[in-house]
């Protein structure tokens, strides 16, 4: 077997795809909470905000790892993964009517809500890369990482 099919049959993460993933987290929580700090508002709805953006990743991650758990048959109880989907729509929720009835330019509102989606989406991608360079690690723990440098290779 190639190392390229053996990468894809143990589901390893592109070194871009890792990567991107990192980025997108980065510059996501980066942009939330840069606006945060810029933000007029009060310390306790700046912390209304922290903590629905922190909620809603910590779910995220959660219901990746529980769905990923069952597809892979390892046990997973119904209600772990019921509370991780009701705190993700909580987050959800709590976010979509904060920034309703809060008093910013909607172009405000759509700055925090695209941070937060983006945000949402990315902390999905890098668990999912964490978890399978760890299965891919597991299976080859001596493999060093495959360094491709475009050019083709003379003799």
């Amino acid at each position: 077997m190639t190392d390229i099919y053996t990468q894809q049959m143990l589901g390893r993460p592109t070194g871009a795809f890792v990567g991107a993933s990192w980025v997108a987290l980065g510059l996501g929580a980066s942009v939330y909470f840069i606006g945060l700090y810029n933000a007029h508002m009060t310390l306790a709805e700046k912390g209304f905000y922290l903590s629905v953006f922190l909620l809603g990743l910590f779910a995220a991650i959660s219901v990746q790892k529980a769905v990923r758990d069952r597809a892979e048959d390892i046990p997973v109880t119904g209600a772990y993964l019921g509370v991780a989907w009701g705190m993700l729509l909580v987050a959800l929720a709590l976010m979509s009517v904060g920034l309703w009835n809060a008093e910013l330019l909607l172009s405000e509102k759509g700055f925090y809500g695209i941070g937060f989606a983006m945000s949402l989406f990315a902390v999905v991608a890098v668990q999912k890369n964490v978890r399978d360079l760890a299965a891919f690690r597991n299976v080859h723990p001596d493999t060093a990482p495959v360094e491709h440098t475009g050019y083709p290779t003379m003799g």
